[in-house]
């Protein structure tokens, strides 16, 4: 049996996750490139850590988007309610959130503009139109962003799955042995 990919016949990696080759005669494979079962083993072992590593950080990540999505939702929200309100004399009546678990009661006038926070203690005041397109464009970026991640958590996942089996190949043959 010839060996079914090579490495550079495979995809080299993705946004900086390398690519695992499936072999599917890895005694021709192992001769070829000249390394022995244990060292092909070990160099496989460390592999599916590093993935493991890269899988942590991906998917915390995902998190962190999964949560800021809503939060840039939330104030999108708010912005097209004092949008809509503008120029009817009618107070919005809001509860907001202080901090954790406690909320106050707020009652904004017609206003021309909101304050948003952008992170690391700095708020910055902009008009409703302008809050209402940098709020768009930063819920487009984290959705896109958050797709890449899973398309990023797919390929991980493969690589991990082709990774495995060739180390159950491997651990064949040194029992082969």
């Amino acid at each position: 049996m010839a060996a079914s990919a090579s490495p550079s016949a495979s995809v080299p990696e993705r946004r900086g996750i390398p690519a695992a080759s499936f072999v599917e005669d890895v005694q021709i494979y192992l001769s070829q490139i000249g390394l022995d079962v244990n060292s092909a083993l070990a160099f496989l072992q460390e592999r599916l850590q590093q993935y493991r590593v890269v899988e942590m950080k991906l998917l915390a990540q995902q998190r962190d988007l999964q949560a800021k999505i809503p939060d840039i939702e939330k104030c999108l929200d708010v912005v097209a309610t004092l949008q809509a309100k503008k120029g009817t004399g009618e107070a919005l009546t809001a509860d907001f959130e202080v901090s954790e678990g406690i909320y106050s009661r707020a009652h904004v006038e017609d206003t021309d503009s909101v304050c948003l926070w952008l992170g690391a203690n700095v708020m910055l005041e902009y008009s409703r139109e302008e809050a209402m397109a940098l709020l768009q464009k930063n819920l487009e970026n984290a959705k896109a962003s958050l797709e890449v991640l899973v398309a990023d958590l797919q390929f991980l996942r493969d690589q991990v799955t082709i990774t495995q089996v060739m180390v159950a190949f491997s651990l064949y043959i040194l029992g082969s042995f």
